[in-house]
């Protein structure tokens, strides 16, 4: 599918991490998105009904970062997609997850992860 919606820098704190530091104090994260949706019919009748309502896709990525606790961006990454995944009219998602502050001992400006998944078809 070509039509894409894209959202970047998305920004919550969570509690993502594996030491005991990064799972008692919260941190901050950036998330972008990119949707695959057939945007055809919206372009023609510029209905919000028509389309997918990002506002409802980024409310969903800031719940779960700022709401779960998890060890691994590949965990949240999956959450992330799983959930965008069940918004109506995403076909597809890509997901990059960042941490912003990873705790290493040297200078990283941030580490992150990226998946791609698509809706599994329905059996009729």
């Amino acid at each position: 599918m070509a039509d894409r919606i894209e959202l970047k820098g998305i920004k919550a704190l969570g509690t993502i991490g594996v030491l005991p530091e990064e799972q008692e104090r919260a941190q901050p994260f950036e998330v972008d998105v990119t949707l695959e949706s057939d945007l055809s019919v919206s372009g023609q009748t510029d209905l919000l009904a028509d389309t997918v309502n990002y506002a409802e896709v980024v409310e969903t990525i800031v719940n779960i970062i700022a709401g779960e606790q998890h060890h691994l961006l590949e965990r949240v990454a999956q959450r992330l997609a799983d959930e965008t995944l069940r918004i109506d009219r995403v076909e597809a998602v890509n997901v990059t997850v960042r941490k912003l502050r990873p705790p290493v001992p040297h200078l990283l400006d941030y580490s992150a992860v990226t998946i791609r998944r698509e809706r599994i078809p329905a059996n009729d």
